[in-house]
């Protein structure tokens, strides 16, 4: 396993075009995913898709019930109505750290590390490290939101966790 320089900057453009899909799941595939992970450890980050490492690729980790998560190809099926407001931060932008409403539970599809489809429903935090990852794979950055005025408490990763 190796630790992976993260790309930072707005700008950068393997941070703002859509990933390609994984065809498959190959032994490249497989070693990207442990660095990654070795990567998202070292960061002491909850997510981290491959856009964020230089590869424009459909693959990201996320912290779900506190174990980093492999998603390969996700996609998210079900939004619910209920917005919820969190301050965010990323690990491509760092020092910026942005209210960002979003929806508070989504339900998404995605295949596991042995290439078999998943459905998963998250909600809260989870909500947001997946649905903040998966932006990452179409191009959106936390910089592209707008600003939200907080009539409620933000909540902050520490606060939830």
């Amino acid at each position: 396993m190796a630790v992976l320089p993260i790309v930072t900057g707005e700008k950068n453009p393997v941070l703002r075009r859509k990933a390609a899909k994984i065809p498959k799941i190959s032994r490249e595939t497989t070693k990207l995913i442990k660095d990654m992970q070795q990567t998202l450890q070292d960061a002491e980050g909850v997510g981290l898709a491959a856009p964020q490492v230089g590869k424009s690729l459909r693959l990201c980790i996320v912290m779900i019930n506190g174990k980093h998560t492999p998603l390969i190809n996700p996609e998210i099926t079900w939004r619910s109505k209920e917005m919820d407001t969190m301050e965010e931060g990323c690990l491509s932008l760092p020092g910026v750290w942005l209210p960002i409403a979003r929806p508070a539970s989504v339900t998404f599809t995605y295949l596991d590390e042995k290439g078999k489809q998943q459905e998963r429903k998250v909600q809260g935090f989870e909500s947001h490290v997946v649905q903040h990852e998966i932006d990452h794979l179409d191009g959106v950055l936390i910089v592209d939101y707008p600003q939200v005025q907080i009539k409620t408490p933000v909540h902050t990763a520490e606060s939830v966790l």
